[in-house]
């Protein structure tokens, strides 16, 4: 048995969920996320907490039973309190600014880079160098993110593009002068 699945879910008490089979509706201050849990799970509330429970003793079902688990404690946590992902724009000329929903990022090429927001995804940008994405679901906040990143990816040598906050590039040596 899953050692993540086997704990509940606390639920907070401004969030409300309904469960209908395997689909799971949260609503919380934030929003509202639903989604559907794989076949091999059930799903069941006591009071204030979630349990994800697998079907049978199947492999597909064990492997299922953790991942079920963590949907729906990140759906809650989103609703809850949101998501939010912070990438640094490094290098001469580089930045990046919001028109409307629309981010605009400058990165070197030709052309400025123009990314529109999902539904539910917000850009905004800080000292025109960094860009915070945000929302309350996880798996689309880290999908803009790394959307926003390959734009640019940071580069070995110099370390100039877009990286996460905090990401270490691993840097190379260049070229060695002749002596």
């Amino acid at each position: 048995m899953s050692r993540i699945g086997k704990n509940p879910v606390p639920v907070p008490e401004k969030v409300t969920v309904s469960l209908d089979g395997l689909t799971v509706k949260v609503k919380g201050p934030k929003g509202e996320l639903e989604r559907t849990l794989p076949d091999g799970v059930s799903v069941s509330q006591d009071n204030n907490t979630i349990v994800v429970s697998p079907t049978s003793t199947k492999r597909i079902s064990r492997e299922r039973h953790g991942l079920s688990r963590t949907l729906v404690a990140n759906m809650i946590e989103g609703v809850s309190n949101g998501y939010s992902k912070a990438l640094e724009i490094v290098g001469v000329g580089s930045r990046a600014q919001v028109k409307g929903k629309t981010l605009v990022v400058s990165a070197g090429y030709s052309h400025p880079v123009e990314m529109e927001a999902p539904e539910g995804i917000t850009f905004k940008v800080e000292n025109n160098t960094k860009v915070i994405v945000s929302g309350i679901d996880k798996e689309l906040v880290g999908n803009e993110a790394a959307k926003v990143r390959a734009i640019r990816p940071p580069e070995p040598y110099k370390g100039k593009g877009i990286k996460y906050e905090g990401e270490r590039i691993l840097r190379k040596a260049g070229k060695s002068g002749k002596k």
